[in-house]
């Protein structure tokens, strides 16, 4: 199996564990609106290693991440109850790995690897 060109990793810094369970959506810029391309949910590691084709084309997309979900899960509040990054894509690079620095009341990101 390939790796699909976008794959994520949230890790929640408050306990300092892998974020398990939090469901993600990749949607991708058509014009004006956001068109879903592609849903997945984080392992036991808190990746997303499958998320969407093998290719995208060039363009802007989004990840959202469903952080409310997860952090209701444990009983913890939190002040952003959604995550949406926004990226662009060229085609001729080969992979894009965004990873997700969470906590309940702060969020960080950055170009991964």
């Amino acid at each position: 199996m390939s790796m699909s060109h976008v794959t994520t990793h949230v890790l929640d810094t408050g306990s300092g564990k892998p974020a398990a369970d939090v469901p993600v959506t990749l949607h991708m810029l058509d014009g004006e609106r956001w068109v879903q391309i592609a849903e997945s949910t984080t392992d036991a590691d808190g990746r997303v290693k499958q998320l969407g084709p093998d290719r995208l084309p060039t363009g802007t997309f989004r990840l959202a991440f469903d952080t409310g979900k997860y952090f209701a899960a444990s009983g913890t509040e939190t002040f952003f109850p959604e995550v949406i990054l926004t990226f662009g894509v060229v085609e001729s690079e080969a992979h894009y790995h965004v990873p997700l620095l969470l906590s309940p009341f702060a969020y960080s990101t950055y170009r991964g690897s």
